[in-house]
């Protein structure tokens, strides 16, 4: 349900020491005595090292005549890998018209996109990015890395060709970056929290920040934008941890980087656009990641946990960009009212502070795309603010075990933004917590929480959730009214799938 705040205010007291994440697993015995008269064993043969690819696929914006995709080509296995190739079909009046950071070759209506000179030679756990656009609306279906099943590179159950067209479509659509050249600059290793500090001061476009193993205490801030041909990579293992046992000191009444401060925020990003986090872990915070001024900013593959409030806020005008194949669970564990997983935007009473685009926080056109958030998440799973438009949710799972109901967090999303796309979402919710209903939409202010649209959402309330989707009003959406399809599902619910009259 709506709240009209987003946060306490500033400055917050110091909090309590806490114990420190586990370090990791008790190592095994690694030998076994041997036994009087038994004949030796014969060892096994050596594990051979090998590389495995898999393709993700990301669809970056829509218009009502297209859209912008692309993939990632990640490198799961233990070997590094040289070259890859990722080809898919798209149906019958859909075609590329453009592609980057790739080569691509076509036979029929099969596309074809190997590496570029300078993004196929992939390590361990290193991934490449390549985009393109198309003119029409057949996404793209049986896709293959390197002769491989892409293993989830298909955006699921292909939509219907002509799917209907949002309510509120955006007036031209958002253009994709497309670069000439790779990114430059040298990669940047790191291994101390100083280590780190100085990185994230120096950082230039088209550098590489690489953590390496090991937790890393401190305030970490970064306030040096990349471009959108030379985006700033901070990359790194899952078992690389920061951590802010912050704040300290006093703050200012809109929070801003300042001397003598510490936000207490895990990874704060201020004015710095085009940036790409990547494989890291944030823990034990005030707040997990926050993006105040920082449009087109990628987040991919992290993992956020334990913190006092938020996990991952688009703050401030963070418009287009994209939260994805992350994990986040354990919010608010200080304040549970305010321990949303992801936070897009800002309420209207905290304009005056992060407004800084007429007013309104316009972090327009995010993406939150194939998360799993929760369980232990206390507020929202998503919370989208009033002033935001276009955005998108997608392919998340959202685990609602232990919604705290507290400042009326009691839904998995609760969205007053407008011309948002909600699809291919799975919800649960099981006790302990409280629980209303799955999706809430809410109207604080004029032309807010309208729009929207609902398809093919898996919705389990548990027993004790009404609607899968609760259109709080439709008066207030007069001529933009939000739209739930028939293709969604709910089970265990006590009133049923919606509120609203439902769209075949």
């Amino acid at each position: 349900m709506w709240r009209p705040r987003e946060e306490p205010p500033v400055p917050v007291p110091a909090k309590a020491p806490r114990p420190a994440v586990a370090a990791g697993l008790a190592a095994l015995l690694a030998g076994v005595a041997a036994l009087a008269g038994v004949p030796p064993l014969t060892a096994p043969a050596a594990y051979a090292a090998a590389a495995r690819l898999t393709a993700g696929y990301v669809e970056a914006s829509t218009w009502s005549t297209g859209y912008g995709g692309g993939y990632t080509v990640r490198n799961t296995g233990d070997a590094g890998a040289e070259g890859w190739t990722v080809e898919f079909d798209l149906p019958a009046g859909s075609q590329v018209t453009s592609s980057w950071s790739s080569v691509r070759s076509q036979t029929g209506q099969r596309y074809r996109f190997s590496n570029a000179t300078w993004n196929g030679s992939l390590a361990p756990g290193a991934s490449a990015d390549f985009g393109f656009n198309v003119s029409g609306l057949g996404r793209p279906t049986n896709c293959l890395v390197n002769g491989e099943p892409c293993l989830g590179g298909d955006p699921g159950t292909p939509p219907p060709t002509t799917p209907p067209a949002p309510t509120t479509p955006p007036a031209s659509p958002t253009p994709t970056p497309t670069p000439s050249q790779p990114p430059s600059g040298p990669v940047v290793p790191v291994a101390t929290a100083a280590q780190l500090r100085a990185a994230l001061a120096d950082a230039i476009p088209g550098q590489r920040i690489q953590l390496a193993p090991g937790t890393y205490r401190g305030a970490f801030v970064a306030r040096r934008p990349g471009t959108a041909a030379a985006p700033i990579v901070l990359t790194g293992p899952r078992d690389a941890i920061l951590v802010n046992d912050g704040p300290s000191g006093t703050g200012p009444a809109c929070p801003v980087p300042t001397t003598g401060w510490d936000s207490g925020y895990g990874l704060w990003l201020f004015d710095s656009a085009h940036w790409r986090l990547s494989g890291f872990t944030v823990a034990e915070s005030k707040k997990g990641i926050v993006l105040d001024n920082s449009p087109h900013v990628t987040i991919d593959d992290v993992y956020v946990h334990h913190v006092d409030e938020e996990a991952v806020h688009f703050r401030r005008s963070s418009a287009d960009g994209i939260l994805r194949n992350s994990r986040i669970e354990h919010t608010g564990l200080t304040q549970p009212g305010y321990g949303e997983a992801v936070y897009l935007g800002s309420a209207n009473s905290n304009w005056s502070c992060h407004g800084n685009s007429g007013g309104v926080d316009r972090s327009d056109r995010v993406q939150v795309l194939g998360n799993r958030l929760g369980p232990g998440v206390t507020a929202e799973h998503i919370d989208v603010k009033e002033g935001t438009v276009g955005g998108v949710i997608r392919g998340n799972t959202f685990d609602g075990r232990g919604l705290s109901g507290q400042n009326s967090a009691d839904s998995w999303v609760d969205l007053k933004g407008t011309g948002y796309l909600v699809e291919d979402n799975t919800g649960s919710y099981a006790p302990p917590g409280t629980f209303a209903n799955g999706y809430e939409t809410h109207n604080p202010v004029a032309g807010s929480g309208c729009g929207n649209i609902w398809r093919r959402n898996s919705s389990d309330l548990g027993g004790v959730g009404r609607w899968a989707v609760n259109v709080t009003s439709t008066s207030k959406c007069a001529g933009n009214l939000n739209v739930v399809y028939a293709s969604n599902t709910v089970t265990n619910a006590t009133s049923g799938l919606t509120n609203i009259a439902v769209t075949p």
